[in-house]
């Protein structure tokens, strides 16, 4: 039986709290990625925030706000905790208004901590069930509705059904006669090879960075689509 542990991203600049902390948290069974400042944060976040189930962040960074680190990384859906020094109650309600599941003050006593969380990701977790996220982009199945870097995004019912036939079986290839055989346009009618390609086009021009170098819907040369993640 493999053990999933549950990942952290600690964003952290006092270098003695940092390790401490580490050393705790992989104590209880957590896997976690460490940063310094907020430049080296928003790398890991690109390359792993598909991985990750929490960030703790303290607010006071050499080289950006944590109020303002945490604008930039509200977009990849990560729950947050603050951990910091700063108790004034202005910055409490600050960051609890701009999204933060929790905000906790140093010192703080660990095993508080480590339940808090552990409650975090309890609830973030049976929220995300209904979730689908692919690098920037998140698939809401409860309101069958799309949004990249939180920002909702249109698509016809038909676009949104190819988009959630990949979506749902993610790294699996789709020929597109499978992908045909599984939709109709609103009324009802067969969609056809050469309908399709443009649907395609359409979604990609809506949920991709650059659409000549597609990074969700891909296309496997010779065999169908996959959405990768």
């Amino acid at each position: 039986m493999v053990l999933i542990m549950n990942q952290i991203l600690l964003i952290e600049d006092e270098e003695a709290i940092r390790i401490g902390l580490k050393y705790c948290l992989e104590q209880e069974k957590f896997a976690v990625y460490e940063s310094e400042n907020g430049s080296k944060s928003l790398e890991i976040l690109k390359e792993n925030n598909n991985n990750i189930d929490l960030i703790l962040l303290d607010i006071n960074l050499p080289d950006i706000n944590g109020f303002d680190l945490f604008e930039q990384i509200k977009k990849y859906n990560i729950p947050t905790i603050f951990l910091t020094a700063n108790d004034l109650e202005v910055s409490i309600v600050k960051g609890l208004d701009m999204g933060a599941y929790d905000y906790i003050t140093k010192p703080f006593k660990t095993r508080e901590l480590i339940s808090r969380i552990n409650s975090v990701i309890r609830i973030s977790k049976k929220s995300n069930d209904n979730l689908i996220k692919i690098d920037n982009l998140i698939i809401d199945l409860n309101q069958a509705k799309v949004l990249k870097n939180n920002k909702d995004v249109f698509l016809t019912a038909l676009e949104y059904k190819i988009l959630l036939i990949l979506a749902t079986n993610p790294n699996i290839v789709f020929s597109r006669d499978q992908i045909l055989a599984n939709i109709w346009d609103v009324n009802e009618e067969y969609v056809n090879d050469n309908t399709l390609t443009v649907y395609i086009k359409r979604i990609r021009e809506k949920i991709e960075d650059d659409i000549n170098n597609p990074k969700i819907v891909k296309t496997v040369r010779g065999l169908g689509y996959k959405v990768e993640i």
